[in-house]
């Protein structure tokens, strides 16, 4: 037996059983695997000769793009292995990967597995600040970057190897040299299937982001279960809306596809336009589409039934799907958008898979692999609780821990349960219904946003002496960032103040993560001293459309002037 034939075997009993969940979950095992490297065991195994598409890549919605076969992108992928062996990267050097949605990103991906380096993927949205701190946090010894983006690296360690996509810049290494390359790429050696492969920044509830780290078989295999979910069979021309830098892209945009050897679709837009979207979706023919539900809201807009796509299986995640959204989408097209849930930290645990009855307002059932229990405070089993994976029934898609952090990993793996901090209730039939967050980090739009590291930010300005951030509802991204702040004595609350504060804070932080709203108002406090979020909260949770503002409260939108044009 070939060291990938586990794999093989398993995915093909999810292939086989695709409609039919209570067999899937009841014969599905994960595989046992020692040496194990899906880029050279699986992807270059399955590429051999197949000219079947397995990436394409729109950027103008009138042309045909670029489409690429899977044994064009072994053999790119194997030239890049060993363009990057020839600069000097080796196996476990710490690769921060930095690209927009071009065909170098999926090549990088690719050779580095090959070469057994470990990936840092990172957004374009970063600030300079943010990237240093991932250069730093991460041990990042090679950095591949969009030229656009490279002046955030200025005054970073020299010793860093530097690579630039794109317009080649002064004291770096144009990658276009790669595709001159020999297209055969031989291994240093073997891979552990439990080799670190992928390093993810989360934010969490303190200011040091951490790495969780997924190994070559945590992601790679692990999203069997995501594969399975979105319903993919080969063939098939994957969409999944997602920003590169995020656990998602990967889920949706690399593994899960190609482990079904389907084709990853990619439609660069500017500005995200639902007619635009909608008509793409036709003329390319996509039969598979992954969104999260801000797209989805912004979709139903549109006069969805005069547009005859192709589509087989929709699905969203990121956060609950609205129940309207779904049947406004279901009565246009006939199709139910089903929901999944899982992590950065995980692949997809808990879904709706193709051909399973939907039930309205429910994230589904335990996906194959996944034995998901609700715990209390205790870890005792209770209807609702927090969502749990008990440890020794280990799934394989979880990842080995945070690599920077022994006591957050030791604290997210106690009791004998993976912790994942979100909350759900058991149906009586088994399906699950999220309730939300055990903490206080929040979704805006697909962003999971950290109040405390927004606060901390926000604290800097000279005129805010302290600063809470909650949710706020908004109909378009679910909610926004709000910050409640207390003003210093010497500075007087009111339009010109918002004004600045929200110029600060879109001066030191990514665009997902800026303020939207702002009240100047003092803070509910524990009588420790401690800032009350619960009680913030529940106010924005509970406010009604009237008024439309309140005293000395201030939003984004009352401040044209401070638009860039950019559409964040």
């Amino acid at each position: 037996m070939t060291a990938a034939q586990g794999f093989f075997d398993a995915r093909d009993l999810l292939l086989r059983h695709r409609t039919d969940y209570e067999r899937a979950y009841a014969e599905f095992k994960w595989p046992k695997l020692d040496e194990f490297n899906w880029a050279l065991d699986y992807f270059d195994v399955v590429a051999q000769g197949n000219h079947n598409p397995a990436l394409w890549i729109v950027d103008d919605p009138a042309q045909q793009g670029l489409k690429l076969s899977y044994a064009q992108m072994a053999e790119r992928s194997s030239q890049m292995a060993n363009f990057l062996r020839r600069l000097g990267v080796a196996r476990g050097d710490r690769l921060l990967l930095m690209l927009p949605n071009r065909v170098e990103l999926w090549d990088v991906m690719l050779a580095a597995m090959k070469l057994g380096a470990i990936v840092l993927p990172a957004t374009t949205q970063l600030s300079p600040d943010d990237v240093r701190d991932r250069v730093q946090i991460g041990g990042a010894n090679v950095v591949v970057v969009d030229s656009v983006e490279t002046a955030k690296f200025d005054g970073l360690d020299a010793a860093l190897k530097r690579i630039s996509v794109g317009a080649p810049r002064d004291g770096w290494t144009d990658i276009a040299g790669a595709y001159e390359s020999s297209p055969a790429f031989t291994p240093d050696g073997i891979t552990r299937a439990s080799d670190p492969m992928l390093l993810y920044f989360t934010s969490g509830t303190t200011s040091k982001p951490k790495l969780v780290e997924h190994t070559h078989q945590s992601y790679p295999v692990g999203h069997l279960s995501t594969m399975y979910w979105i319903g993919l069979q080969p063939d098939d021309i994957h969409w999944n809306i997602s920003s590169p830098g995020w656990a998602k892209h990967a889920w949706s945009c690399f593994f899960a596809p190609w482990n079904a050897q389907a084709c990853v679709f990619v439609f660069n837009f500017a500005r995200f336009v639902p007619k635009e979207t909608l008509d793409v979706l036709v003329r390319c023919n996509v039969t598979t589409l992954c969104a999260p539900p801000t797209v989805w809201r912004m979709l139903v807009q549109e006069p969805l039934a005069s547009y005859p796509v192709k589509l087989r299986e929709i699905v969203g995640a990121g956060e609950p799907l609205n129940p309207e959204i779904i049947e406004r989408v279901r009565h246009a097209w006939n199709i139910t958008i089903r929901d999944g849930y899982g992590q950065t930290e995980t692949t997809c645990q808990i879904g709706n898979p193709p051909g399973q009855p939907v039930v309205p307002g429910s994230m589904g059932r335990p996906l194959p692999g996944y034995r998901v229990e609700l715990v209390d405070a205790d870890d005792h089993p209770v209807t609702e609780g927090e969502i749990a994976l008990p440890l020794d029934a280990r799934p394989l898609g979880l990842m080995t821990g945070y690599a920077n952090n022994a006591k957050a990993t030791e604290h997210a793996m106690r009791n004998g349960y993976y912790h994942t901090s979100d909350v759900a209730m058991r149906r009586d039939d088994g399906y699950l219904v999220y309730v939300g967050r055990s903490d206080d980090v929040f979704k805006s739009s697909d962003y999971r946003l950290s109040p405390f590291e927004l606060e901390s930010v926000l604290i800097e300005h000279e005129a805010i002496a302290e600063a809470a951030v909650v949710p706020s509802n908004d109909p378009l991204r679910l909610s926004v960032p709000k910050a409640f702040v207390t003003v210093r004595h010497g500075f007087e609350a009111g339009p010109e103040l918002a004004r600045d504060v929200f110029r600060f804070s879109r001066e030191k932080l990514a665009p997902y993560k800026r303020i939207r709203r702002l009240q100047f108002s003092d803070l509910p406090k524990t009588i420790s001293g401690k800032i009350r979020r619960v009680e913030l909260r529940r106010r924005e949770l509970e406010r009604t459309a009237e008024p439309a503002r309140l005293p000395d409260e201030y939003w984004e939108e009352d401040f044209p002037e401070l638009r860039n044009g950019n559409g964040n």
